[in-house]
């Protein structure tokens, strides 16, 4: 009969998915997870399947956190649409999270997205980790549309204008402001980005 687990699964991901943040992929060792997480490389390779199941496993649960953060900032009424953009685009280039539970990173570095900085690193040679990029990409860009759509329908947005490419550019915007707050621009620099972003948005024609 197997012995329970006698660790938090979620303690441990969470754990090991600040060591990647801080260290990268491919400079954070097995030992390394080990110190992170408290568990002995014996319980990371029987319960993980090593390294790669670790970080695979927590970009999965970043994934699931991910999933609630906008849809819950951006879902409402068609009124009010574009002003719930306009509020989740100032926090997201921020890195502020966007679910109650996920507590505020120590620093922008720690904040920025961590399927982008997986991806960025090693997802051009690991299918799996830019499976699941892509997939953390979508749930944004996707809550980003639907919230796109419901301004269209409000008049507040070109009705003409393709809500899915404007939920890309916005996304891009969003991805590349993490390059730049951990880079160490300001936060007065984050916010003129996000207003920026917003005063491209297309407003309908009045003729």
């Amino acid at each position: 009969m197997a012995r329970p687990r006698s660790f938090d699964p979620d303690h441990v991901l969470h754990a090991a998915e600040r060591q990647f943040r801080t260290s990268g992929y491919n400079g954070t060792s097995v030992d390394d997870i080990s110190t992170a997480t408290g568990l002995g490389r014996g319980s990371l390779y029987a319960a993980f399947d090593g390294k790669h199941g670790v970080l695979l496993q927590a970009m999965t649960g970043y994934f699931a956190r991910l999933a609630q953060g906008p849809r819950k900032m951006l879902d409402g009424p068609d009124k009010g649409a574009l002003e719930r953009l306009h509020a989740y685009l100032l926090r997201a280039v921020h890195g502020v999270p966007l679910a109650a539970d996920v507590p505020p990173a120590p620093d922008r570095t720690a904040a920025a997205c961590f399927a982008a900085k997986m991806a960025l690193e090693i997802g051009a040679s690991d299918p799996e980790v830019q499976r699941l990029a892509n997939d953390c990409f979508s749930v944004v860009r996707t809550a980003v549309a639907d919230c796109l759509r419901a301004a269209q329908r409000n008049g507040d947005i070109d009705p003409d204008a393709d809500p899915d490419d404007l939920a890309y550019l916005l996304l891009t915007i969003i991805r590349g402001a993490d390059v730049m707050g951990a880079a160490g621009h300001s936060s007065d620099r984050l916010t003129s980005i996000a207003e920026s972003a917003f005063a491209l948005l297309p407003r309908p024609r009045h003729h």
